[in-house]
């Protein structure tokens, strides 16, 4: 609606006193003034008008090298080794050659450098694209094409069809009538729908022309920029008048021009400061529960290490003092004292035993990470060959997050539907139709199963099907009236607009469901041919017909109706109304027919998930019409509360009605989807749907996914706050308690009836339970003061901990129940009701959804997902994993994810125990040399033990390892719990895993020590010297860690089978290399064990206590194993001998008594679904947006295309 401030003068100055945002068109000097700066560092400052460029990268060239070190150096581990690599450069303290631990460090870094520039380059990439892209802007005098980086706020830019708009624009004028474009938002909110922009009739009747538009000099006037999508307040100020704006007078940023050929705009907000990169929300570091886990147990380890080489730097203090001062062969020819030695050993432990905290650990779980990302990739079953679009990783760090799902927030529209509406269903006169097959078909007409025939209209749409023949047969025999008046009544009341294009008419429909009533209509002979102000041409049965609209009463979310008063060719006036039968109900005339049937069928079509609405007329006599239009005139110009006063009138008219029959909308959903949320049940992952759409088309999406079922209890807005009323009534009865003692008291559920319970809640009543609603104003003055504001309410919140405890109890009864939906929510309490879950049930959540409005959702979430395929993109370009179809989430959690946390579980539990083995040798060995700190092997043997011989097969098990495979893991849903649970790796996990290490190094110690005690060997000699015994310890240790490795691998190939063989073969192939006299030549100094592994490995008692020395470590795993798979079984050993767990799982179905189906058991459910703003009534009736009425069509061949036009969900 466009107001000047001669009518709404008060409206303006309102305007002025809420807005300190100022654009001066066409002036960019203008926006540089001193007045128009903020501080940025000290005295430093910069305009606060952002440039149009958007930066989404971390580095440049001369950042990147520091600044990636800097963030790398953050890790504990890496600073941690980086101190052990300094520490062993000091000559005093080292008790290993510092290459041990330069080389594996520099490794690690620049493994991640580069996997972080690629990243960061695939950033720069992407916003080098945005910001290149071209327009035309208004520079000199001239349009001239320019760069999006380059535009400034102030600047008029040109678009044409089909482009993207640059920034967020105030339309000034268009190549349409009264400056009238069309725009597609699904960069927004993933709908391809387009909806209409207008701008102000002074800008659109002055500003037309290049030389006009150069001499544009307003100065506007507006909020500040926000992240509100649905509002926009504003003001602009030319030539002396001052002229209100509204959103409908914006284009934002990220939207498409369609159907407009060129239009022209004024930049208000530029890049950052635009509503889109506004909604995108604060970028947040996400980190695995497996990462912080191994985070604390890395400071555990670190703890340990600590005390350990404390206590043997006590040790050696004391030997020192006892035995090593008296012993005149171990003197070194230094005059410390022994507190000083044992200090410096204390060090030289901290060195020796760093190896239980290796630094190979975190560049091997970023290569495993990496792997499993890339099988993401490359899976052909979430490849949506339809458009091309394989499923894509776009993070490597959150892979086995997706095997511990416990919360899905899923958006509606775009996610679950696929926002096309299809008719279906319908009743007439109390007759049902739309089943497949009707017995009643006339003799003349084929019963069969195949879609009617609409070959007899040469305008019918042939993708449209329908399966009732009885009443093609009905409407074509044109003896029944109640189906002619059925169908006139959807070809003439409605708000859809149609172009005529060379011959070819293009509806644009207010919404999904509009199109759809119109398209059927068209089907069955009704077709809708074009409109003027005041005139609706329709073919009717093959004769066209010309209605004279007096009057269009549109639908709002109030109303639920929309009606229409035309008069006919014959002089008759009457009403059209279709609306909700909750509401149509109420305004039926006592003389009505059919109202019981009609509701028993709505009861069927609720029951079928199918979207509702009933159509009903009204004669009205030429006297009461021209009583009623004064009555209507006079409301139109009502300044104040115009809405309520046309609400008024409308109700005068819109009562004895006399009822048609119903119409059943399926909303469709995408394919596979209620399989895939009854799977995702099964795996006990709980779904809530979080979406903008009104609560009775939720509902029944709903019901029609399958989320909610017949014999759940449903429970409304009204029910929980009285619910949560009672409790925090009850709470402030009990005696006072600390917060955290309150939050630790279990409460009593608040479901306490058996049976399955749902929750559907709107954004308004989330506001009033969580308390969010208050004014802002007040709020900020009262902070101000000091004070809190007066509860007026006995149910509001006497303080923050009221508040907080309110959320707690919200979120414990929304978790109570199965399924959650959210309606009429915006995108700031879609990130809300997920961080809620976050804060207080401690869970891992996953959110997908495919628009903009979903954006914060998918980055608040431990795991973002967006749905890919669409031209709305930044759903995706804000994701962690992306895909086509909904129904990928299942295998994307129940295999991938699953997949992965098995695998990352079991290759951290190996990888402490085979370094906890490897590390504490080197603790035993120390009650033998006098606690100073020597090593139990060769350097080399340290440095390579993690690099090269053990590496291999366990980095193989964290890759390719599954216990089942994906079939299996897809058939028994139950398999994702343990993943949930925690189960597979935590603390007690990783005290086995230490215990494990101590008792196999234990065993790899003092065998061979007991073996080298007294030994001779075959030539007389006695190979008990230390070298020899280095290496059969180490020889036992590598056979004993490869052959556990092979133990606890559930899914042998080729490339596993080889890396367990490979590794040992090159151990052995390094040894007798590193140990060789040609090499002790070249480097004297650095190979010192020349000849000791030919030496010690040709005396075959010595393979005989290797062999021993192994088969006593692995001897209680397998026993161990053994008993677990036999007493114990997990559910995936169940699964593996499937046959005897399908049995089991039959035998718990058939002691499970069927529960009756219960027909109509929940009310019947209307959703009435055209849009969920104003419709397109003013723009109708005003006769903007009608050129002219077509002169001629191309007759019985025009091709009649629907382009749906509103949204189905509301930002």
């Amino acid at each position: 609606m466009r107001k000047t401030c001669d009518i709404s003068d008060q409206y303006c100055d309102d305007i002025i006193c809420n807005v300190n945002w100022k654009v001066k068109a066409n002036d960019r000097p203008y926006h540089q003034q001193p007045q128009f700066k903020k501080k940025v560092f000290l005295c430093i400052k910069k305009s606060r008008y952002s440039g149009n460029a958007i930066k989404t990268y971390k580095y440049n060239v001369l950042t990147f090298i520091p600044l990636n070190l800097y963030e790398q150096f953050k890790r504990a581990a890496n600073l941690y080794f980086l101190a052990l690599l300094i520490l062993q450069i000091i000559p005093q303290i080292t008790t290993l050659p510092w290459y041990t631990t330069l080389i594996p460090l520099v490794v690690v870094l620049g493994i991640t450098a580069i996997k972080d520039l690629v990243d960061d380059l695939a950033r720069h990439r992407m916003d080098k694209e945005i910001n290149n892209r071209k327009c035309e802007v208004l520079l000199n005098g001239s349009f001239q094409d320019s760069r999006w980086r380059q535009i400034q706020v102030g600047d008029v830019v040109r678009l044409k069809k089909n482009d993207f708009i640059p920034a967020d624009l105030l339309l000034l004028s268009s190549s349409n009538p009264n400056s009238l474009c069309y725009v597609e938002t699904a960069e927004l909110d993933g709908e391809t729908n387009l909806k209409f922009k207008m701008g102000l009739r002074v800008t659109d009747e002055m500003l037309q022309e290049e030389r006009q538009l150069a001499d544009f000099d307003a100065l506007i006037d507006c909020e500040e920029p926000n992240n509100r999508l649905d509002k926009f307040l504003g003001m602009m100020q030319w030539n002396g008048e001052r002229y209100p704006l509204e959103l409908d007078n914006m284009l934002l940023r990220g939207c498409k021009v369609r159907n407009t050929d060129v239009c022209h705009g004024l930049v208000i907000f530029a890049g950052g400061d635009t509503k889109i990169m506004k909604n995108s929300g604060k970028t947040r570091f996400k980190r695995t529960k497996i990462d912080e886990l191994m985070n604390y147990m890395v400071y555990t380890i670190f703890a340990v290490l600590i005390l350990v080489a404390a206590g043997l730097g006590i040790g050696h203090t004391f030997w020192y003092e006892q035995i090593g001062s008296k012993a005149w062969y171990l003197y070194d020819g230094l005059n410390y004292n022994a507190t000083y030695r044992g200090f410096l050993s204390f060090w030289g432990y901290i060195i020796v035993l760093n190896t239980m905290v290796p630094i190979s650990l975190y560049v091997s779980v970023e290569v495993i990470r990496l792997g499993q990302s890339k099988f993401i990739n490359w899976d052909l079953q979430m490849y949506f060959a339809e458009k091309d679009t394989p499923a894509k990783a776009r993070t490597t760090t959150l892979n086995e997050q997706l095997g511990q799902i416990q919360y899905i927030f899923s958006d509606k529209t775009g996610t679950l539907t696929q926002n096309i509406m299809e008719f279906k269903k319908c009743t007439i006169a109390g007759r049902s139709y739309g089943s497949r097959k009707n017995t009643r078909l006339p003799e003349n007409v084929c019963c069969c199963f195949q879609p009617v025939d609409w070959s007899w209209n040469q305008y019918a749409d042939q993708k449209f099907q329908f399966m009732d023949h009885l009443l093609v047969a009905n409407v074509k025999s044109k003896k029944d009236k109640d189906a002619m008046e059925f169908f006139k009544l959807l070809s003439l009341c409605h708000t859809v607009m149609v172009d005529n294009k060379d011959g070819d008419l293009v509806y644009q429909a207010a919404s999904p469901d509009e199109g759809a009533l119109v398209t059927a209509a068209r089907n069955f002979g009704f077709v809708f041919l074009s409109r003027t102000q005041d005139t609706i041409t329709i073919m009717e049965m093959g004769q066209e017909k010309t209605y004279e609209m007096l009057a269009l009463l549109d639908f709002n979310s109030d109303r639920k109706r929309m009606s229409i008063i035309l008069k006919f060719p014959d002089g008759r006036i009457r009403l059209y109304c279709k609306g909700a039968d909750t509401v149509i109900y109420e305004r039926l005339s006592t003389n009505t027919q059919h109202q019981q049937t009609t509701q028993e069928a709505l009861d069927i079509f609720a029951n079928d998930t199918l979207r509702t609405l009933c159509l009903c007329y009204k004669d009205i006599s030429a006297n009461e019409y021209e009583a009623w239009s004064r009555k209507h005139k006079e409301a139109q110009l009502v300044m104040g509360d115009r809405e309520a006063a046309l609400d008024s009138v409308y109700e005068e008219v819109e009562k004895d009605l006399m009822l048609i029959g119903a119409t059943a909308i399926e909303d469709k959903l995408q394919d596979g989807v209620p399989e895939t949320i009854a799977t995702l049940a099964k795996a006990d992952i709980k779904i809530w749907v979080l979406t903008g759409d009104k609560k009775e088309t939720a509902e029944n999406i709903g019901y029609s996914c399958s989320l909610l079922t017949d014999d759940m209890t449903v429970h409304y807005g009204e029910d929980v706050n009285e619910k949560l009323r009672i409790r925090q009534t009850t709470r402030r009865r009990q005696p006072p308690t600390n917060f955290r003692r309150a939050r630790q008291t279990p409460e009593e559920p608040f479901f306490t009836e058996t049976g399955k319970n749902a929750l559907i809640i709107t954004g308004g009543w989330l506001n009033e339970i969580l308390y969010e609603k208050k004014k802002k104003r007040r709020r900020l003055r009262l902070h101000r003061l000091g004070r809190r504001p007066p509860s007026s309410n006995p149910g509001e919140p006497l303080n923050d901990w009221e508040k907080e405890m309110r959320q707690i109890d919200f979120v414990d009864m929304a978790c109570e129940c199965e399924a959650v939906i959210c309606c009429r929510v915006t995108p700031k309490q879609k990130a809300n009701v997920v961080s809620l879950v976050k804060k207080y049930k401690k869970a891992v959540t996953l959110s997908i959804g495919d628009g903009a409005n979903d954006v914060n959702m998918i980055k608040t979430a431990d795991i973002g997902v967006g749905i890919s395929g669409q031209e709305g993109m930044q759903a995706v370009m804000s994701s962690d994993y992306a895909f086509a179809q909904f129904r990928y989430l299942e295998r994307l959690l129940l295999v991938h994810g699953r997949w992965s946390y098995i695998r990352m579980c079991k290759f951290l539990r190996f990888f402490f125990f085979k370094n906890f083995s490897f590390t504490l040798v080197h603790f035993w060995y120390s009650f033998f040399n006098g606690y100073s700190s020597q090593t139990a092997y060769e350097d080399w043997f340290i440095t390579l033990y993690n690099l090269a011989y053990s590496s291999l097969p366990v980095l193989l098990v964290g890759l390719l390892d599954q216990d089942v495979n994906d079939r299996l893991s897809l058939k028994f849903p139950k398999l994702y719990i343990p993943g949930q649970q925690g189960l597979l790796f935590n603390y007690k996990n990783f005290f086995i895993s230490l215990f494990h290490g101590i008792f196999v190094s234990l065993i790899i110690f003092f065998i061979p020590y007991g073996a080298f005690l007294q030994t001779m060997g075959q030539d007389g000699e006695a190979p008990s010297d230390y070298q020899s015994f280095a290496v059969v310890t180490a020889s036992s240790l590598i056979f004993t860690v490869s052959l556990q490795i092979s133990l606890d691998t559930s899914y042998w190939t080729f490339v596993n089978c080889f890396a367990v063989l490979g590794s040992i073969a090159i151990y052995f192939g390094f040894m007798f290399d590193i140990h060789s006299a040609g090499i002790h030549v070249i480097f004297p100094s650095v190979f010192t064990f020349t000849g000791a592994a030919s030496n010690a490995l040709r005396q075959p008692y010595l393979w005989l206590t290797i062999l021993l020395t192994v088969g006593i470590s692995l001897l209680p795993v397998i026993c161990i194993q053994f008993l677990y798979k036999t007493i114990w079984p997990s559910v995936g050993d169940k699964v593996r001998n499937r046959k005897k767990y399908e049995l089991q799982m039959e035998e718990k179905k058939k002691k499970k008594e069927p529960e009756p189906f219960q027909r109509g058991r929940r009310s019947r459910r209307s959703a009435y679904a055209f849009s969920h703003s104003q419709g397109y009534a003013g723009l109708i009736s005003s006769g903007q947006s009608i050129r002219r009425r077509p002169a001629a069509r191309s007759g019985a061949n025009a091709n009649i295309r629907e382009i749906p036009l509103g949204g189905a969900e509301n930002i």
